[in-house]
């Protein structure tokens, strides 16, 4: 009688700790963090929460999450320390980054672990730093991997990513709206041949383990891209995904063709899935999400309706115009449901030129995906980070996103260039 009580007692510790056990493996599952009260004032689906990670952290461009949950932080300008990165740290599990310190003394957008390395670039080079056994910078001197790439002003950031073969891919972006022979100039006709895209307007791919690489190192992997800012590699078909910046002012450089209701929603932000040698067609044409079909560009005889770009490839979803998605992450985790394991989280910079529209964007959208491809519409998924409809309208928002990164928990961060918010966003149920 005595050893089946001290056998039924057992079980239920059994139990117990195979649960703690369970919980404890699987990573991407459980999280004792809280979110804000008022979810750091984003409207989220049902289930979600969010809260502030860190705030004030400058002018915070792409992110990268360690697998101990440290966070680097890439800044589009110097901190008043002089510092280009940071790196954040959860000194006591409450889900706040109140540890920083600062290293590189350079500005940027680009930011990426994979292999034991942390990858950053800035406006014309790529760096890595290795990275200890506790996924901190050993040496805070980078080794230089790539050299020498186009910064004229415009388009000049360069966002990297990685496969899993060893190659990373930079975008470099055109220097120019249009490719105009005056660039945004009324009436200025698109320069032939483009010259522009033969060290810019597209995706070159490098080594990611050789140092002082330059064009002649590299491959051009894909062309005919305006600017990329936000691009991701998809795990599960294997395959580079970017997000482009659209052209700007089609009324503005031909009035007699476009209204200026027509040059605020056009033309599309677009999502491409890219193969080496692939080509988007800019700036020969562009992609109207209405008549979904690639048009020519004005510049090279379009009047808004002829259809161009035979040889270019369709985007895989088109966006509304001028919303600016400066990020783009495929999310693998496991705490989020189901639906949304590996669909597309975009993060949506928000317009300055939809005029006499409102303004539109500073928000985070879903995009679920099934197999590899897109599968059905997109949804808004994180909005609020403006501070009201009224400063969405007027693009004077507080607070822009810019960079995803997925945390070893599951969870999503968002990064803010306006006033340096980190945002951090939990699945509740």
């Amino acid at each position: 009688m005595k050893r089946k009580v001290a056998l039924s007692s057992f079980i239920p510790m059994l139990a117990v700790a195979g649960l703690l056990w369970y919980g404890a493996s699987q990573q991407n599952t459980i999280t004792s963090v809280i979110p804000d009260a008022d979810n750091a004032g984003l409207k989220l689906p049902e289930g979600f929460g969010a809260l502030k990670a860190a705030d004030g952290v400058g002018r915070a461009r792409h992110i990268a999450i360690t697998p101990a949950g440290d966070m680097y932080v890439k800044l589009n300008r110097l901190n008043k320390d002089g510092n280009g990165i940071v790196y954040l740290h959860d000194s006591n599990g409450d889900g706040k980054m109140e540890d920083a310190k600062g290293f590189a003394n350079y500005i940027g957008t680009g930011m990426y672990i994979k292999d034991g390395y942390l990858y950053a670039s800035s406006n014309t080079e790529v760096f890595r730093y290795k990275l200890d056994d506790k996924y901190q910078i050993a040496n805070p001197t980078p080794e230089k991997i790539v050299t020498g790439l186009i910064d004229r002003h415009q388009h000049e950031s360069k966002s990297v990513v990685l496969d899993n073969a060893g190659n990373i891919y930079v975008n470099v972006g055109a220097y120019s709206n249009s490719c105009q022979v005056k660039d945004r100039n009324p009436g200025s006709m698109g320069r032939e041949g483009c010259p522009i895209l033969d060290s810019a307007g597209g995706i070159w791919q490098f080594k990611a383990n050789k140092l002082n690489q330059t064009y002649g190192d590299g491959v051009r992997y894909a062309t005919g891209l305006r600017n990329v800012v936000g691009l991701d590699w998809n795990q599960q078909n294997n395959q580079l995904f970017v997000m482009q910046h659209g052209r700007d002012q089609l009324h503005d450089l031909f009035p007699n063709l476009y209204t200026v209701q027509q040059s605020s929603i056009y033309p599309a932000e677009c999502m491409y899935a890219i193969k080496k040698g692939d080509n988007a067609g800019w700036p020969y044409i562009y992609y109207d999400q209405d008549q979904h079909k690639k048009i020519l560009a004005p510049e090279y005889g379009g009047d808004g309706k002829k259809e161009g770009g035979k040889e270019a490839i369709d985007p895989s979803v088109a966006f509304p115009g001028h919303m600016a998605p400066n990020g783009l992450l495929f999310y693998t985790g496991n705490m989020f449901p189901e639906r949304y394991k590996n669909g597309a989280f975009i993060a949506f910079h928000g317009s300055w030129n939809r005029a006499p529209e409102p303004q539109a964007g500073f928000f985070v959208v879903f995009q679920p995906f099934k197999d590899g491809k897109p599968f059905g519409k997109w949804e808004i998924f994180a909005d609020g980070f403006s501070g009201s409809t009224e400063k969405t309208a007027s693009g004077r928002a507080d607070h822009r996103p810019c960079g995803l990164a997925q945390g070893p928990d599951g969870s999503l961060y968002v990064s803010d260039d306006s006033k340096g918010t980190i945002y951090r966003i939990l699945y509740k149920k």
